[in-house]
């Protein structure tokens, strides 16, 4: 695919990821040499500069958040940052018909569709500092587009109107700014919530794509 990043691709910064920034248990963004060169050999040497650009995303959004950057740039950091990735169904982009992309192979082969999307927004958010308990992925209906539809909901607090980080539209809205967007079911790393605001606690190990997603991403940290 062709990859000039729409401002994704930095040049000559493939060696710093060659770099542990942290240690004990590598983080999110912290990638291995071997990740690397697998990454690499599938995608080819311009998904380095992709995961490249991500992590400073990350890291220096660690250290606004130590500094005190409120939480809503943060939001619009990351959103903007995965919203420049191209969209492609899954059938077309990863020839099955539903797939869930982890962040790294959404960023290394270039596109994604609305789950990926959210789910790259949603590990970001958390590994800045932002806690689950503000985030949950959301499944709606797309009404305009009648089909259904994946989004990430940030919740200030618990009985807020929640920001929503959708592809569809660059600019975050509140969910009553979203008359577009009928809600389904939401879930973060522990809970779901139904229509309605039901809470099931330790709800999303009952969401089979989402474990399968955590297997594949610690999977990639392992390498």
């Amino acid at each position: 695919m062709a990859s000039n990043g729409r401002g994704l691709v930095y040049a000559g910064v493939c060696a710093t990821l060659c770099v542990m920034a942290l240690s004990g248990r590598a983080g999110l963004v912290d990638f291995s040499a071997n990740l690397l060169a697998a990454v690499e050999k599938r995608w080819g040497h311009e998904s380095i500069g992709r995961l490249t650009v991500w992590r400073r995303v990350v890291r220096d959004s660690q250290t606004a958040a130590a500094g005190g950057r409120p939480e809503k740039g943060h939001l619009k950091l990351v959103n903007g940052f995965f919203n420049q990735v191209p969209y492609f169904t899954d059938p077309v982009h990863w020839g099955v018909e539903d797939y869930w992309a982890t962040p790294i192979e959404m960023l290394g082969s270039y596109g994604g569709n609305c789950k990926d999307y959210s789910i790259g927004k949603y590990m970001s958010l958390k590994e800045i500092g932002i806690p689950v308990t503000k985030l949950r992925m959301t499944y709606v209906r797309a009404l305009k587009q009648n089909e259904s539809h994946m989004v990430l909901a940030y919740y200030p607090t618990p009985d807020a109107d929640p920001l929503i980080l959708d592809n569809l539209e660059d600019e975050i809205h509140l969910a009553s700014q979203r008359p577009d967007l009928e809600p389904v079911y939401s879930f973060n790393d522990d809970d779901l919530w139904m229509v309605g605001g039901t809470a099931r606690k330790g709800g999303a190990k009952n969401v089979r794509m989402w474990r399968e997603l955590l297997e594949k991403l610690a999977k990639e940290q392992a390498m």
